[in-house]
Formats: structure tokens, sequence, C-alpha cells
């Protein structure tokens, strides 16, 4: 009987990989920790990408050692809840268009060895992922991710429906005035742009003034979108929103346009609050850009 193999953290995995990359891989597969690309202002480990070479990376069946390979799944099964997370991390291992894990992209930036800054950084279609061992201080998942599935997110064929129909079920639950307020006018965007903090005024209906069971309702819908990953990263989230004033100062906001209909009332949903985005496209199918860090 083959023996199982010992579980090891994320970061313990990404040292462990760093540690058999040959010169001429760190040369392609590694930036600096500083790394920002020619025109933007934004560090590269902390963009949100859709595919391997929007991330400037080669694809993983073209970079990487098979045995580098079967290294960079166990960091993403590392990083996510357990075999039901992985699946809808990966799309049920599809990574979506990208087709497989061999399609995807994946870069370090900085040095994963004590006492020095990395990030390991993974993107493939609707996929921006990250581990990074707290280097970047404040901010859950070491920087915004991004993720989605080609489906109509209304679809049960949408690995996140189950995201969708839990928050309608608080839309369900709000009485006509506390819609009024929760239904926002226009559209938040998308990428970056949509996930820049607020530290004052968001959008929709705040979380402090529903009943106690809208409250509970709210509560089990941000369980339900932390499901798929890890418990350090969803306790780093929960942190983050206590430091910024609590699940009181989180607002639900649904975005309707002129397509709507009552099997399909929204377009767009967004959790927001002074360290906390979660931006979730529904339609045409679902794009989710996130971003959550107590930084000022």
């Amino acid at each position: 009987m083959k023996p199982s193999r010992q579980k090891k953290p994320a970061e313990d995995l990404v040292k462990e990989l760093y540690g058999t990359l040959t010169p001429d891989q760190k040369q392609e597969l590694c930036r600096p920790w500083d790394h920002v690309e020619k025109g933007k202002d934004t560090p590269t480990r902390l963009g949100m990408y859709n595919s391997a070479a929007q991330l400037g990376a080669k694809e993983i069946g073209n970079a990487y050692t098979k045995p580098q390979q079967e290294l960079l799944e166990r960091i993403l099964r590392a990083i996510s809840s357990g075999p039901e997370g992985y699946d809808l991390i990966s799309r049920k291992g599809t990574f979506d268009s990208s087709g497989s894990l061999d399609g995807c992209g994946a870069l370090i930036f900085g040095e994963p060895v004590d006492g020095k800054k990395f990030s390991w950084v993974f993107a493939g279609h609707h996929l921006t992922i990250r581990c990074d061992g707290n280097s970047e201080e404040k901010t859950a998942f070491g920087g915004p991710i991004y993720y989605g599935h080609s489906p109509n997110g209304y679809s049960s064929t949408n690995v996140f429906n189950y995201q969708t129909k839990a928050v309608l079920s608080v839309f369900d639950a709000l009485n006509e005035d506390q819609r009024k307020q929760a239904i926002a006018a226009g559209s938040p965007g998308e990428g970056a742009g949509s996930v820049v903090l607020r530290r004052e005024k968001q959008p929709g209906i705040a979380f402090g003034t529903l009943s106690a069971d809208q409250r509970k309702l709210i509560e089990t819908v941000m369980r339900e979108i932390l499901s798929p990953y890890r418990k350090e990263d969803v306790d780093e989230v929960m942190d983050i929103i206590k430091e910024s004033g609590g699940m009181e100062k989180i607002h639900l906001a649904f975005y309707k346009d002129g397509k709507m209909n009552d099997q399909q009332p929204w377009h767009f949903w967004r959790l927001e609050g002074p360290g906390f985005v979660w931006n979730y496209r529904v339609l045409p199918h679902v794009h989710t850009f996130v971003n959550i860090s107590a930084k000022a």
C-alpha cells in the first residue's frame, strides 16, 4: 500500500517548490517582491489576472516539471478548505477555459525562505489566488483575488450558483422599505477599480439596521462565500472586518439593469465595508473581485 503523503501548509509547499527550481527556472518564474510592470502603478504581485499570459507567466505545462506540477496542485489544495473547496476553486478540475492546471500560470514574488517576504501567485481563466505567509500585512488572501465561472450565475451548472442562491435568500428576506435601501443605482464595475476600499459611505443597506434573523442570514451568506478557502484565510478575513468596525459596518447592495426579471432580478451583488469588498457579477456569467485589507 502506498503511504499517504504528509500534509503540509501551503507556505511550506511553496518553499519546497522554490527549492526545486533550476537557475533558469528562477530567472523565468520568479520576480522581485516589489516588481511593477512598465506603465503600471500596482505591484505585479497584487494584480488580478484572467490567464497565465496576463500574469506574465508561461503556462504551467510548459514551465514546470511533472513533480513541480504536482507540488503546484498540492499548494492549491492546501489553500482550499478541502476537496469541495478545491473543486470550487478549480471549477471541478477544469480551471474553466484554461482546461486544466497545465493551462494556468504561477509565479513567485520575493523569496520564500525564512525571514523574507514572498507571494506565490496563481492565475488562470477566471481565477487569481495567492499564498504569501502573511507577507502582506493586514491583508486577507495576500491581496485582491478574482474568481468566476463561465455559465450563467443563476444556472445550476455554475459551481458558484450556491452563492447566488444564498444572496437571493437575503433579498427575499427584506421588507419593501429595506429593498429600496438595498437596491443601488448603476453598476459597481469590475476589476481593480471595483474593489477600491472606501472608508466612508458604502452603497446598500447596513447590516446594523437589520433584524436579528436577517443579520443571522447575512452571516450565513458570509460563511457560504468564504467556504472554499482554508481556515487561516477565513480567520484573517473576520479579523480584518472586526478591526475595520465589525459586521455593523458591512453594507449589502443589489444592482439591477434593464434586462432583469423576476427569475433573474439582479445583475451584481456586493458586500462592502471600510476594509472589505466582495463584488459579485452574476450575468452573463460569474465574475467576482475581492479585496479585504485593514491597511490605512
